[in-house]
């Protein structure tokens, strides 16, 4: 069978599918991953073939107009107007991928909205996979981006079905215009969010200890599990393996893909925390949130290392609270603090401090040394760290969630 994989966003939005990619290989299917351009090299390197779109995701979310969107709802309206003609280009690329593949399954992203239609027009399949907890009528928790208090049966509901019609109704009429521009004729509208031809498969990769599968789930939503991407081998820079060997294990700060609303101030706060607790400190510059100018015996810089390698050496991790990092975190019992800056994140940060691994998130735009310093005394406390110790072992449990997804898919098509 062969399987296209499309998926938009930053590395936490690749990377699971690149696991499951690997997944899906290693059982004789042909395999094709679409994302944007600057995870070629990374979908090559696990064995996979790329079709990448031309855009920059890296790029994209460090321009002007994303920054403003960052800075409140009036910024994100000019920004949403701003990007209209690279929205478009960006479908029209997907699109084009998706002809040319001409896959029997598409597995995709909810960014890939269009895949639906192409599974359509190719005569394939098409099914969902969604990374967060909030993509299904359920009365059992509210939508991810409303927070994590629970709200009755009957609210939750209305938060999904609120933001799920949303949702639907955005992504309608960008599928609508491009194909104006294009000059595609879609024919009948499809469920964006529901797939094409797959019986109703739904697939919800994350953790079922973190969010164990509602009871009222409609028929065809699947938990898999995360799909974790496995250990491999890391040759570390010099330096980075000497300055983990010369002391106790660090903290590592980072904010991954994320473009940073003040780099400067927030890598200030990281430090002037770190200092005030009497911790070691990795700091990694990523995409940009945190800055390269922190010094100190007691500190490293680095731009990234792979987190399957870098989070079983620390103490414990400061981060944005994507999904990835924070499945991450949790897989390697860290105790975890979360400073969110948009999405999803603020969800999973309240996430990770409801089940006791780590404090209350601390927002971005209210990161100072002393907020962090306080928050870094909780996750290095032994009733904190023994928390996160436990959750770790009951991650590390979980049925392998790349496999549950591949054995759905080849139920399917049996």
């Amino acid at each position: 069978m062969k399987i296209l994989l499309q998926t938009l966003g930053s590395r936490g939005d690749v990377q699971p599918f690149v696991a499951l990619g690997r997944e899906l290989q290693r059982r004789g299917h042909e395999v094709v991953v679409s994302a944007t351009a600057e995870f070629a090299a990374m979908i090559e390197v696990a064995g996979l073939r790329a079709n990448c779109l031309s855009i920059s995701y890296e790029a994209l979310i460090n321009t002007p107009e994303m920054k403003a969107a960052l800075g409140g709802f009036a910024g994100r309206m000019r920004a949403y107007r701003d990007m209209q003609v690279l929205m478009r280009r960006q479908t029209q690329e997907m699109w084009e991928v998706g002809l040319a593949e001409r896959a029997d399954l598409i597995l995709y992203h909810p960014k890939g909205f269009l895949s639906p239609y192409l599974a359509r027009e190719t005569g394939g399949k098409a099914i969902p996979v969604f990374l967060q907890p909030g993509f299904a009528v359920t009365g059992a928790y509210p939508n991810f981006l409303l927070g994590t208090r629970d709200r009755g049966p009957t609210v939750n509901r209305l938060s999904h079905r609120f933001l799920l019609g949303a949702t639907r109704w955005g992504t309608g009429l960008l599928a609508k215009s491009w194909s104006k521009k294009a000059r595609v004729e879609l024919g009948a509208r499809l469920d964006l969010l529901a797939g094409y031809g797959a019986q109703g498969l739904r697939l919800h990769a994350f953790s079922p200890t973190l969010f164990p599968p509602p009871e009222d789930w409609a028929v065809g939503n699947q938990t898999t599990g995360y799909f974790f991407a496995e250990p491999e081998p890391f040759d570390p820079p010099p330096a980075l393996a000497a300055f983990l060997a010369a002391g106790p294990p660090p903290i590592y700060a980072g904010f991954g893909s994320m473009p940073g609303m003040d780099p400067k101030r927030q890598t200030t706060a990281v430090v002037e925390a770190l200092k005030a607790t009497g911790q070691r400190g990795i700091i990694a510059t990523g995409w940009g949130g945190l800055a390269a100018e922190a010094t100190g015996p007691d500190i490293h810089v680095l731009k990234a290392a792979p987190h399957t390698w870098l989070f079983p050496r620390v103490r414990a991790v400061i981060h944005h609270g994507g999904s990835g990092t924070t499945h991450e975190s949790l897989r390697w019992g860290k105790s975890t603090i979360v400073c969110p800056l948009m999405g999803d994140q603020p969800f999973f940060g309240e996430m990770v401090a409801r089940i006791g691994a780590g404090p209350r998130p601390i927002p971005q735009k209210r990161l100072t040394g002393e907020a962090l310093a306080a928050a870094i005394r909780t996750a290095i406390d032994p009733k904190t760290e023994a928390k996160a110790d436990d959750f770790g072992r009951r991650i590390r449990a979980e049925p392998n969630g790349c496999a549950i997804a591949a054995d759905l898919i080849e139920r399917l098509a049996r």
